[in-house]
């Protein structure tokens, strides 16, 4: 994807994430009677601004957009008059301006539901986790995983595809123990399957876990034939058609499709030379491969699809649908265990269970916008309902300067029946800049190691 689409991409991600979050502040603050005097996407000086309504709130986009704020009538930062004084922030009772400060964060946890709901009422097409041949030594290869089973559940719980084997699995791999797995062999036996998960190292979480769990995607045996082109895509650009089929790859023979997958991953950013067959004649092309990150690592992709035979594939693909009432409970508790488990992340970190290096900031995450969206809507749809689940997260965290350490004072002020005093605000608020200064360094380090050193 070029840099444009993935900056268009993920400004419109992050736009969308920062006007939810302050609009929960903005809407709990006009419900409790406070005069909102700015709201602002960006910070620093507006590059544009309008004044509406009847309390002339400005409206304004800051001229860095990483971020925003809402700025309320408060006497701590300005003069207030007389008949106002009621409507001031600072003159607001503890619970008012702790339902304020926390509905930005809930604004984001709602969001997520949201989002999850609406692909969960459409469908989520999805591949099944069929499991192909577990290199030796690996977790999957002792516990005796055959070819071609599909994982039907982990530890009890039920999974359809591969994007939820991964989500239960990396719950359990966290707590570096053995889990129960599922399985339905070709012939429709179920079987029982031990994962020992102890000699996973927590950095196999930044890349593809199950691979080193043995956790192969099977692979039916497909020719290389293409049945989709992607527009704007490598082969796209390069002449490639839907039903062209694929005899070599830099002179090399491929007679399966995974073959040809291989040899592209392998050459990202390079000129590939491509045989092919279009209506009995041969012919040769050339395609620029795509340079992505995948994992940690960086691969070539040139956005072609196979041509599928129906009966074949009906065993490996499924679609993950639910009605509109039942879709409530399912994106709740979604929402749900993203954040439990985002939390538990963080905690490991804290205390040195888990490397720092899992850490993602700004690059990577505008990568993975631009990655999803390529992919289609409803996965980009699931990449801002997760960030939007971190945001809400982080932003609970009893940091100062974040809402969690606003939320932390006033939990102080309830128990203490006074307000912190201003020595501590600014203490707290060095404490908090350093934090988290310190933390945005860990994460663009990470980002460029990620991005550019094939870490």
């Amino acid at each position: 994807m070029n840099l444009l689409s993935t900056l268009a991409a993920f400004a419109l991600a992050l736009g969308t994430l920062i006007v939810f979050h302050e609009f929960g502040h903005f809407f709990v603050a006009r419900l409790c009677g406070v005069r909102v005097l700015r709201f602002s996407l960006g910070f620093g000086r507006p590059v544009w601004s309008r004044r509406l309504g009847r309390d002339r709130t400005e409206w304004a986009i800051g001229a860095f957009p990483l971020g925003g704020y809402v700025k309320m009538l408060d006497e701590r930062e300005a003069p207030v008059a007389g008949s106002e004084l009621h409507r001031a922030f600072n003159r607001q009772n503890v619970w008012r301006r702790t339902a304020i400060v926390a509905a930005g964060p809930i604004a984001n946890f709602l969001l997520a539901i949201l989002l999850y709901w609406v692909m969960f009422v459409h469908g989520v097409p999805g591949v099944r986790p069929a499991i192909g041949d577990a290199p030796a030594n690996t977790p999957a290869a002792m516990a005796h995983v055959a070819p071609g089973e599909l994982v039907t559940r982990v530890a009890g719980e039920e999974v359809r595809t591969w994007q939820e084997l991964r989500w239960r699995l990396l719950e359990h791999v966290v707590e570096r123990g053995t889990v129960t797995i599922e399985t339905e062999s070709l012939t429709g036996d179920i079987n029982e399957r031990q994962l020992d998960l102890r000699s996973i190292d927590s950095d196999a979480l930044d890349t593809d876990f199950l691979t080193v769990l043995g956790l192969v995607p099977y692979q039916p045996p497909m020719p290389p034939v293409i049945g989709r082109v992607v527009d704007g895509s490598p082969a796209a650009t390069g002449g490639l058609k839907d039903g062209d089929a694929i005899v070599a790859i830099e002179g090399r023979p491929v007679t399966l499709w995974h073959e040809m997958v291989r040899e592209i991953r392998a050459r990202p950013g390079a000129q590939i030379a491509i045989d092919l067959v279009r209506g009995g004649q041969r012919l040769h092309v050339v395609v620029t491969a795509s340079d992505e990150g995948e994992g940690g690592v960086r691969i070539g992709r040139i956005g072609v699809g196979p041509k599928n035979d129906p009966d074949t594939m009906r065993r490996y693909v499924t679609e993950v649908r639910h009605g509109p009432v039942d879709a409530v409970g399912v994106a709740m508790r979604k929402t749900w265990e993203a954040s439990r488990f985002t939390l538990e992340m963080m905690w490991k970190m804290v205390r040195g269970q888990l490397s720092i290096k899992n850490l993602s900031g700004p690059l990577t995450i505008a990568d993975y916008a631009g990655q999803s969206a390529q992919m289609g809507w409803l996965a980009y749809v699931s990449f801002v309902a997760l960030v939007s689940i971190s945001l809400g997260v982080l932003n609970l965290l009893p940091v100062p300067l974040l809402d969690g350490g606003h939320l932390m004072y006033y939990a102080v002020e309830i128990f203490k029946g006074s307000p912190v005093s201003e020595r501590t605000l600014e203490i707290g608020q060095r404490i908090g800049m350093f934090l988290l200064m310190t933390l945005m360094a860990f994460a663009i380090y990470n980002d460029i190691q990620r991005l550019f050193g094939g870490s």
